[in-house]
């Protein structure tokens, strides 16, 4: 229940910086279709992190400590224009036009707005 939750979350996080940022767009009228691509693309996002995060971490942890930790923006920015292309390969209408600032700032708003509502959220442990 919690993924899905959590899923839920990431989906209205990347609605909110479709309305909030200039160069995000969600390309469709249809509310159905709407909630339909932002899920899809939820997904695609929480799989991207999952995987390649992790990686990224490992390979330039000398770039985190020489930056102190500046570089997430760059790498998440990345990771949100990654999520973009990957879901114009399975032609949804989410599209993020370019790395600054659509990118780094839709990462950025997606992770504060994801992470303020998760904290809301149990994690089981409690």
């Amino acid at each position: 229940m919690g993924l899905i939750i959590r899923l839920l979350i990431t989906a209205f996080s990347l609605w909110l910086a479709t309305v909030l940022i200039d160069g995000i767009e969600l390309t469709t009228d249809s509310v159905s279709q709407k909630i339909i691509t932002l899920l899809i693309v939820a997904v695609i996002f929480g799989v991207i992190n999952a995987v390649l995060r992790p990686i990224i971490k490992v390979v330039g942890c000398g770039f985190y400590v020489l930056t102190l930790g500046l570089i997430a923006l760059v790498v998440n920015g990345a990771l949100f224009l990654l999520t973009s292309w990957i879901a114009g390969q399975f032609d949804l209408p989410f599209h993020v036009d370019e790395f600054w600032p659509s990118a780094v700032l839709g990462a950025l708003l997606v992770g504060i707005v994801s992470w303020l509502l998760n904290m809301l959220v149990p994690d089981g442990d409690d």
